[in-house]
């Protein structure tokens, strides 16, 4: 996508141009499911800081955005990580969330991958299970179920 920025004309890094025909799709890369708010805190710039040990469990990056949404009140929320110490158990909504997520809530993160059309046979997606403390239980692996 061409866009007019100033007196230039420059391509926009949000809709990159693409020749080759190439379709992507969005497709659910990383899942923590049912990990369990531990901390609210409301007076914070924002994010949710997750346990270390759960992010590299599933590849979820420090700063990734990710969507969180809470299984009590079905709010969905869409911030960035921030990784607590490993082994910590932390789940903390910062900010804005904390008005909407209360500790004791069960609530599950989402992150998003894109990868081209035809090539979602090779995809997969990593599922960490946790305990009431937020410990890792197992990581599933699943992949497309193509027809």
């Amino acid at each position: 996508m061409i866009g007019k920025i100033g007196n230039a004309t420059e391509r926009s890094p949000c809709r990159p141009e693409r020749t080759d025909g190439a379709v992507w799709v969005a497709l659910c890369k990383a899942k923590l499911h049912c990990v369990n708010v531990t901390e609210a805190m409301l007076h914070y710039e924002g994010s949710v800081s997750i346990d270390r040990a759960l992010l590299d469990a599933v590849g979820i990056l420090p700063f990734e955005i990710v969507q969180v949404t809470n299984l009590a009140n079905g709010t969905l929320w869409r911030t960035y990580t921030i990784p607590a110490p490993a082994g910590s158990g932390v789940f903390c909504l910062n900010g804005p969330p904390a008005r909407h997520f209360q500790v004791g809530d069960q609530a599950i993160v989402v992150s998003t991958g894109y990868c081209e059309f035809d090539k979602v046979a090779n995809w997969t997606l990593r599922v960490a299970f946790v305990d009431q403390q937020n410990r890792l239980l197992r990581v599933g692996v699943e992949t497309i179920p193509l027809a």
